[in-house]
This record gives C-alpha cells, structure tokens and sequence, in this order.
C-alpha cells in the first residue's frame, strides 16, 4: 500500500498556502473604483501606450479634433461607460485566473474518470492495474467540485463580471441574450450545474466502493455492476460534458456559438487526464511501487497522449478553419479578439499541444522512455492549461490580460490540493486490485 511521505504532504501544503496568498493579494489589488482605473489608464498613456489607451478611454480630447464637433456630455457618458468596462475586466482578472484553474483541475479529473468509464465497458485487459492509480487522481473530483459549484453560485450572487448574460442591464440592452434568457438564466443554469455536477460524483464513488469489494468477493458480482453503471454514465457523460461546455464556457461569449465546442472542450481535458494518469503513474513506479506496471502500459498511455493531441489539433482546426473561411462577422470575431489581444498563447497553445507532442511522441521507443514521457506530459498539461485560458480569459478581461501573481497562485493552489487528494487516496487502498477478471491479463500485458 502506497504511503504519502510527509515531503510530498508539506509540499501540498505549502503550493496552496503560496496560492491562498497570492489569490488574496490579486483581489487585493484590484480596482475598487473608475476614479483607479482613470489613473491606471492615464499612467499606461503616459508610459508608452498611448495609442492603445487613448482609443480605449475615448478622450474628449482627441488629437485629431474627432470629438470637438460631439456633445460634451454624450462624450462624458461615453467616457465613464468605458471606463465602467475596464474596471469590470480588472476586477475579473483574479476570478477569472481562479475560474481558469478551477475549471482546468476538475475537468483533468472528470477526463480521467471518463477514461476509467471507458475501460471498464470496453473491458479492456490491459489498463486493471493503473485502476488505483485513475481513482486516486478522480479522488480530487469531489473537492474541485465543491470549490467550482461555490465560484458558479458567487457569480450568481455578482461577486463578479465573468458571465455577462447574468447582469440584468446587459440582458435588457442585448436583444440576442435576451433571446437565449430561457435557457441562460441563472437559476436554470445552477440547476444543471448541480445536476452535472452531482451525477459524476455518484458514479466516482460508487465505482471506486464496487471495485474495492470487489477484492473481498467471491465471485464477479461487483465487477458486473461497475461495467453497467459505467455504460449509463458514458451515456450521461456525453450528453452533460457537451451542455457543461456550453454553460460554463461558451456562454462567457453568449453571441458567439459553435456545434463543435463540447467536443474540442472534450479533447482537451481528456488528453490532459490521460496525461496525468501517465505522470502519477511514472512517480510511483520510481518509488518502488506499481510492481506490474511495464513500459508496455507506458507505450499504451503514450499512444494515447499522442492520439488525442492529434484528435485535439483536428478540432481545433475544424473548428478554426470553417469559422474563419465562412467570415461571418458574429462569428469570426470570436478568433479576431484571440488573434489580435492573445497572439502569443493562441499560437503557442498549438505549438505546446500538437507540435511538441507529435515530434517527441511519434518515435515508438520514445513512448517507454520514462524522462521523456515526463517531459512530453509537462508540456501537454501547461499547453490545456493555456489551452482553457484562450476560452476564458478573452471574454472576461479582453485585454487586460497577462499572467501574474492571480494566474500563477490560482495554478499552485489548485495543484497543491490535487496532489493532496490524489495521494492521501492513494494511501487508503492497496495498488493493486487483486480480484479484477482480468488481473492476470494486466499483469503479464507485454508487446
């Protein structure tokens, strides 16, 4: 049985007393009030970034003379709405780093579960013996959900900015939110939340409760019931991943939609689990455990972190290419704002999440080779991290972006509980589960 030395322990602790700080000194720092952000706008025009702050506030005093012929007061109110905005996308910048890293933890954790669904109803030979290791990191799900479900109701309550939809004025002055106010509207929108959120954390408990007694049974019984609650939960899972999607992604930018955003979002966060399987996996073979694990299992967990970097690419560009080639403006400028505001993690994204994975992992001797795997998963998980900043960020603080203290902190306070979870669940059962039909299978898988 795997034993959480107290360096690992302390070091979970000490990542979410770092984040806790950091996440409070973000909102600390954010502006109260438009009277900060007119002095925060005039420094920037001093500074150097005039240009761009000039035609963001609206000056009434414009170079060119443009505004002389307007009224005055049609200006002023111009001017205080826009800097309305800005105050907005500076007080989103802390929740939305939080939201990123949230989001990105929990669904890690739901790819993962995902995976272990999947194996169980495809009743694959060779994966039993990573089973402790999926249910370890699926043990984070229940702390993630509770902490995301808390963040949903706050935005609820307007803590915050992150989901225009939710502010009445904006739905009163936008004719196309409007339209979508019966199904964008927040008391329908918790209740999907909680639905979804609950749903998964049912089949994470009671698969991992079936698999355990099942090392105490007689016969296959337990093992039965997990493979007919997990063809149910694939089911429910497709159709909640997609409106999941939907509700606590794509609605940050309500007049931009695409049909194939559920399963791009999919992708994402199932080669970021299936990463980090392969990541916890590699830690506790070099600690002495996961006896059975081969670099056989290590070339199927590679295969599949190659895959779905490749299945990801082809969504990204699928979905990239018929937007940007059709040229509807509602819907182009949704990759505009990306490619214009966040050009460096836009294209970077692709370089960290297709360029890399393909030139280290398509080498078949590079997918047993434990350093490289680690290399390559590094580089994957960063890349979905920024991969879920390119959702989010854009449409909650727009320009106002970079990666400081916020993001940072939101990252080691979510990574710290993660690796507290995981490993404190790691320790409650043996890693092996003894009683699976095809145990054996596993154990000898070789090729």
């Amino acid at each position: 049985m795997y034993t959480f030395s107290n360096k690992l322990k302390t070091f979970s602790f000490i990542l979410m007393a770092v984040g806790i700080l950091g996440i409070g000194y973000g909102f600390f720092n954010a502006p109260k009030d438009i009277h900060e952000v007119e002095t925060l706008l005039a420094v920037e025009n001093h500074g150097g970034h005039g240009a761009v702050a000039h035609q963001d506030t609206q000056s009434s005093e414009d170079a060119h003379g443009v505004h002389n012929k307007v009224d005055e007061a049609k200006v002023a109110a111009e001017h205080e709405e826009h800097l309305t905005h800005v105050l907005h996308q500076l007080q989103n910048k802390p929740w939305a780093a939080l939201y990123v890293a949230c989001i990105f933890f929990l669904l890690l954790s739901m790819g993962v579960l995902a995976f272990y669904a999947i194996q169980q109803v495809a009743q694959a030979g060779w994966s039993p013996v990573l089973f402790r290791v999926m249910q370890g990191i699926t043990a984070y799900l229940p702390y993630g959900s509770v902490i995301f479900f808390i963040i949903l109701v706050l935005c609820g309550l307007h803590f915050n900015h992150l989901f225009i939809w939710l502010d009445p004025e904006v739905v009163a002055h936008d004719a196309l939110i409007a339209n979508k106010a019966g199904y964008l509207n927040f008391p329908f929108w918790i209740v999907r939340a909680a639905i979804f959120l609950i749903g998964w954390n049912l089949y994470n408990y009671y698969t991992r409760k079936n698999c355990l007694a099942q090392d105490e049974s007689n016969d296959n019984s337990f093992y039965k019931k997990n493979f007919n609650i997990s063809a149910g939960f694939l089911v429910f899972f497709i159709v909640s991943e997609s409106i999941m999607s939907w509700d606590w992604i794509m609605s940050i930018d309500p007049h931009w939609f695409s049909t194939l955003f559920g399963w791009y979002v999919f992708a994402s966060f199932f080669v970021s689990g299936i990463t980090m399987i392969a990541m916890v996996t590699l830690y506790l073979k070099s600690k002495g455990y996961l006896e059975y694990v081969n670099t056989s299992h290590i070339h199927d967990l590679a295969k599949f972190m190659f895959g779905i970097s490749v299945f990801w690419t082809y969504l990204w560009f699928s979905q990239f290419m018929l937007i940007w080639y059709a040229n509807i403006p509602e819907e182009v400028t949704y990759y505009v704002t990306r490619i214009e505001l966040y050009n460096l993690p836009f294209f970077g994204a692709i370089v960290m999440n297709f360029v890399f994975p393909l030139l280290i992992l398509i080498n078949t001797d590079f997918k047993r080779i434990s350093w490289v795997i680690v290399m390559a998963g590094v580089v994957i998980l960063a890349g979905h991290y920024i991969d879920f900043f390119n959702m989010i960020m854009p449409g909650t603080v727009g320009d106002r972006w970079f990666i400081g203290v916020s993001e940072i902190a939101s990252v080691l306070f979510f990574l710290g509980l993660f690796i507290y979870a995981v490993f404190t669940a790691l320790t409650k059962a043996p890693l092996l589960p003894k009683r699976n039909p095809f145990i054996e299978e596993s154990k000898h898988f070789h090729y």
